[in-house]
């Protein structure tokens, strides 16, 4: 049995993954899916000073009490589980980019993906950003399902840079899964490192809500 820890993109919830968790859980595995800091059942702490920082403690702070995870981010928490990784390398067995942004060290979200910058730019109230379209999601119920999770995005999340210092997070094997159903235009992945293996689904961006069977068996190799 392995554990798995799915840590959810921007504007989303820990409710994204209501399609995946019982899927994972009937081929014997335990997972955790919780809403980050300003988000789901924890939107009431959405403010300025909510960051990525805040978002890595999150995930760290679970880690603590875990062994041998499967460590899943989607999208912007490519951000977050690469910082949880580097404070907490011990507990990881395997991370997972989903569809996610992958970071070097001392990076922000505006880094990796500039696009991100005129997000930035045109935050609400100085400090917010709405959700920004559906995410490749389609079916009219699973649009509405979608809609009623989200929440907006700090901006601190997308410049405040990651920590990644620790060579000891460098060992953790690491899979790549890409979302290859039509991908938003001014978006371009960064190059896969050799030796870390990459999967594709045709699908789009929120393959958890779309193709949940067929990410669920994708998440079990790495288990």
């Amino acid at each position: 049995m392995s554990t798995f820890l799915l840590v959810h993109g921007a504007w989303h919830s820990g409710r994204c993954w209501d399609r995946v968790v019982p899927r994972l859980e009937s081929a014997g595995h335990r997972v955790l899916a919780p809403s980050l800091t300003g988000y789901g059942d924890r939107a009431h702490l959405l403010s300025p000073e909510v960051g990525l920082g805040t978002h890595v403690d999150d995930v760290a702070g679970l880690l603590g009490d875990e062994h041998d995870v499967v460590l899943v981010g989607h999208s912007y928490a490519g951000m977050v589980i690469s910082g949880a990784a580097h404070r907490v390398p011990e507990r990881i067995a395997h991370l997972v980019f989903l569809d996610a942004m992958v970071p070097e060290d001392g990076e922000t979200a505006a880094d990796v993906i500039p696009l991100t910058k005129q997000l930035v730019d045109s935050a609400v109230d100085g400090w917010r950003v709405p959700p920004m379209g559906l995410f490749g999601v389609t079916d009219p119920d699973d649009v509405t399902w979608l809609r009623s999770m989200l929440s907006d995005q700090p901006v601190r999340c997308l410049t405040e840079p990651v920590r990644l210092d620790n060579p000891a997070a460098k060992a953790i094997p690491r899979t790549h899964i890409h979302c290859v159903g039509g991908e938003p235009s001014g978006i371009a992945r960064r190059p896969v490192p050799a030796g870390e293996r990459v999967r594709e689904l045709p699908t789009g961006h929120d393959c958890m809500i779309t193709m949940p069977a067929e990410l669920t068996e994708l998440l079990l190799e790495t288990a």
